[in-house]
């Protein structure tokens, strides 16, 4: 099974100027054709330092994909630097000119000259036609090496990709194999502990299974590869089930599951009505939830009060309320439920600044947890 690598080339990604979005997209891509992706880069417009980086990838990787720098300016240098990782001159294409003449036409203009450049590839790669922009793609193959390069411009690159490169890969290395992927989403243990509970499934080979913590949600994700999607499935299938298993209520949702949506789900099956009082959250909680009051600096005893006063305002059945103490690096969490008031304040030891996040998830799934109690 060959393996990828992606090199991003830009400027103003490395800047920070724009976010970089076509290496998760190749990424999804490679991962349901069964490529294994061995490392992402993100190269500057700079010839010489992107041609390095394709010719180390093309030690480790049998497919290299690079987005960016076909443009037709002088700091568009992707080809002038493919052409010198692989020790070969670029030639004007007539027919890729064409393309682009053609392209420019669509908006009414002529080519600039510079645009000629657009139409120069490596010599004898194999030209890729971008019918929805003015960069026509490449290929460049050796005995054991793709390197395929892709516009920057993400609907242009998508398109060639999955019209184009998808198909000429699947036929190069012969992919037969798929990888699918399940993430399951949980709240209440810290990843550590989870850690523990599930240490031997991580040391599978196939499926494989990865933790990847957020601010009080830690994801597990499962990953399995096989001959159809179907086998793949049931593989993950049980790795879930064992999962579930052991982790009980932790897991609280899958893929693009949502706690707030499961938490809001979880209370309207049981026919309440819910009403929530925040303070230093930034409006988290009120993006959550409907009906969320932000009062600032709000004591533990006055978080309390204020709850009391929502609830019998809305004449809701339910009130959650999460006021953040920063400098104390704590949070008071209250409930309100038609079997009495609840209080609970925990503490934070991670940066300051995930405090509000992590409060409101533990909050959140605090309700949660009191929502899906069995009567």
């Amino acid at each position: 099974m060959p393996s990828a690598e992606i090199i991003t080339i830009g400027t103003e990604i490395l800047l920070g100027e724009i976010v970089d979005t076509n290496t998760r997209h190749i990424a999804l891509t490679l991962r349901d054709l069964g490529v294994d992706l061995y490392r992402t880069i993100t190269i500057g417009d700079n010839a010489e330092r992107i041609a390095l980086a394709i010719r180390d990838s093309m030690q480790h990787a049998e497919i290299i994909i690079t987005t960016g720098g076909l443009g037709p300016t002088v700091d568009d240098p992707t080809r002038e630097a493919v052409a010198k990782a692989v020790g070969v001159e670029t030639e004007f294409h007539e027919e890729l000119w064409e393309q682009v003449v053609e392209t420019i036409s669509r908006y009414g203009r002529k080519p600039a000259e510079n645009q000629r450049r657009q139409a120069m590839i490596p010599k004898g790669a194999l030209s890729v036609k971008n019918p929805v922009g003015t960069a026509p793609a490449f290929i460049v193959e050796t005995e054991r090496n793709a390197i395929i390069s892709l516009p920057g411009v993400p609907n242009e690159m998508e398109y060639i990709l999955h019209e184009s490169i998808i198909p000429y890969l699947q036929k190069r290395f012969d992919l037969r194999d798929v990888i699918k992927v399940r993430v399951l989403h949980c709240s209440g243990l810290g990843e550590g502990t989870i850690d523990e509970k599930i240490a031997d499934l991580e040391t599978l080979a196939n499926p494989t299974v990865g933790l990847a913590a957020h601010t009080g949600v830690v994801d597990v994700r499962v990953a399995a590869k096989a001959a159809s999607e179907s086998e793949a499935i049931e593989r993950i299938d049980e790795i879930e089930r064992q999962v579930r298993e052991r982790l009980g209520d932790v897991v609280f949702g899958v893929d693009q599951d949502r706690l707030e949506d499961v938490v809001l789900n979880a209370v309207a099956k049981r026919g309440w009505t819910l009403t929530a009082v925040e303070s230093g959250l930034d409006g988290l909680l009120a993006r959550k939830i409907p009906h969320t009051a932000s009062i600032p600096d709000l004591s533990p005893a006055a978080l309390m009060d204020a709850l009391r006063a929502a609830r019998t305002e809305s004449k809701a059945d339910i009130a959650l309320g999460v006021s953040v103490y920063m400098n104390e690096r704590a949070a008071e969490m209250a409930m309100i439920t038609p079997r009495g008031e609840k209080t609970h304040r925990i503490t934070y030891g991670g940066p300051p600044r995930s405090l509000p996040r992590w409060a409101m998830n533990l909050a959140l799934n605090w309700l949660r947890n009191f929502a899906q109690e069995k009567e």
